[in-house]
């Protein structure tokens, strides 16, 4: 506890917050400063290393992004504290012969010299290639398909992953999915683990390390930065990331295990939890493919916002961690106490909630895809114990948004989830034994609990007790979702080891969704 304290003994509460308020300003505004006050490094070291990505895309353009680290393991990344001119490309072929759209950009050091480039201009519904250019190198070439038109009844495949514990094993899957043919990649969160490192080899939760995390638990805006730094050098995570359009939202660890609202995760030192997530969300923004809408304020971020793929898919990204009350009944799995059945809990906010409602009932798609990060099926141990983290521990929140899409007519409700480190394929009802008002999809983990088993100790009871589940599955991989005028798809990838190299990609289950009928089928 005194090491924790000393590591923060300089932070001033009010002073990190005012400062957190005044760089999200000036990262919005990105001041073009004088060629006088900018740096002009030649590197002799790649200053790409962590890569590229890409992010949000619509119809006429995207997000490209890129961070400035020669040496990402310094807290600086190796660069002076002084603005950097950065040259943009992106081009309709990966020769860079035909540009679509060119120029430069100002990676800020406040911003730890990150790039979100939005790019505008482009063609609907096709591929793009595009790569950064500073001091003599290049970066890597990625590549990102925008949007279909409005008007388009195209099909759209999305994979769903995340949950990617860097110490528990290798991000084998991130390998293949760099190799999907897909349209987006949808990442729910756990991007990475805040968790200070342990020595390979060791045991820790009944988990083997298979490498290590660089320094202490994350709490300063330092920490954090350098290890979403760790994450981004890993090859098979940073190819997916060039392959593919992303869309991330955040779940708790990037911030902290379990935090809710304004509490913060159990076992969080009794630091100011406002001071960890300015921190937290500022380090998210600098390497995530984001626009400038969801830049933090503080504390404080808008991560909720819409992708919309022709008239087939409405994708409502939502923040589940956020705007929450905290876990009643103490957190944990345990049989409900009497403070799940609160009338007014909240899992979205109200205000989210009714963007949600409002949005899904305006919308012309098919299809109405919630792509959310804990799961919203009811999951009822034969003990009667429920998780109190996820939908479960707030069941009037579930029946109030599930009852609002449904009494705006809303069909084809599809949602997305993960963080429970295993495979789900659900049927989603307001009220035990209620009528289908959803479907959903859990992605298993990436990587968190190693290489797991083909199913939990316990599962078959547990699916007994809950007739509405229709897989499950406890191996590390993700989910891929075909979305079309009449089906949804999906199909549950898996990899039966990440502890060592070299697994390939097996189907562990495929399920459909018939438009107009919630209920999972076997395909």
């Amino acid at each position: 506890m005194a090491s924790v304290r000393r590591h923060l003994a300089d932070l001033s509460r009010r002073g990190l917050l005012r400062g957190a308020l005044a760089l999200a300003g000036l990262a919005a505004l990105n001041p073009r400063p004088s060629r006088a006050g900018l740096a002009h490094p030649r590197f002799a070291e790649d200053p790409f290393r962590l890569g590229v990505a890409a992010g949000d895309p619509r119809p006429d353009g995207l997000v490209i992004w890129t961070r400035l680290a020669p040496t990402p393991e310094q807290p600086d990344g190796g660069l002076d504290p002084l603005p950097v001119e950065v040259g943009w490309q992106v081009a309709e072929d990966p020769g860079f012969r035909r540009l679509a759209a060119q120029g430069t950009a100002i990676a800020q050091p406040d911003a730890a010299h990150s790039l979100h480039v939005e790019v505008a201009g482009l063609r609907p519904a096709r591929p793009y290639f595009y790569r950064f250019l500073c001091g003599g190198q290049a970066s890597r070439i990625g590549q990102a398909r925008t949007a279909p038109p409005m008007e388009a009844d195209s099909t759209v495949r999305i994979v769903s992953a995340g949950c990617q514990h860097y110490e528990h094993g290798l991000f084998t899957a991130w390998k293949h999915i760099a190799r999907e043919e897909v349209d987006l990649v949808f990442h729910y969160g756990d991007f990475i683990y805040e968790y200070a490192a342990r020595p390979v080899g060791s045991v820790s939760a009944g988990r083997t390390i298979i490498r290590s995390h660089r320094g202490g638990e994350t709490l300063s805006l330092a920490d954090y930065r350098d290890r979403h730094a760790q994450y981004r050098q890993d090859p098979d995570l940073a190819a997916a990331a060039a392959a593919h359009a992303f869309a991330v939202t955040f779940d708790d660890h990037e911030v902290a295990n379990n935090w809710a609202g304004d509490t913060g995760g159990r076992g969080e030192h009794g630091l100011d939890f406002d001071l960890r997530k300015a921190a937290a969300f500022q380090a998210w923004y600098e390497h995530m493919p984001v626009r400038a809408s969801a830049l933090p304020r503080g504390p404080r971020i808008t991560a909720h916002r819409r992708l919309t793929y022709g008239g087939t898919v409405s994708l409502h990204l939502l923040d589940t961690r956020g705007q929450r009350d905290d876990q009643p009944c103490g957190d944990g799995t345990k049989p409900p106490c009497a403070e799940v059945a609160r009338p007014d809990a909240q899992m979205l906010g109200p205000a989210q909630e009714r963007w949600l409602l409002d949005g899904a009932a305006n919308s012309r798609a098919t299809w109405q895809v919630l792509a959310q990060q804990v799961p919203m099926f009811a999951r009822v141990s034969p003990n009667g114990a429920i998780s109190m983290d996820k939908w479960d521990g707030y069941p009037a929140a579930r029946a109030r948004l599930l009852h609002g899409l449904r009494d705006r007519g809303v069909e084809n409700t599809v949602v997305l989830s993960g963080d429970v480190h295993s495979a789900y394929a659900a049927t989603v009802s307001a009220v035990p034994e209620g009528p289908a008002l959803a479907a959903e999809f859990t992605a298993t983990s990436i990587s968190s609990e190693g290489d797991g088993s083909e199913e939990r100790r316990g599962t078959a009871a547990a699916l007994a007790a809950n007739p509405h589940i229709a897989f499950h599955n406890n191996r590390r991989g993700y989910c891929r979702h075909t979305f079309s005028a009449r089906l949804c798809t999906t199909s549950f990838l898996a990899v039966p080891f990440i502890t060592r190299p070299g697994a390939p990609l097996e189907e562990r289950g495929r399920f459909v969704v018939e438009s107009g009928d919630a209920r999972v089928k076997p395909a």
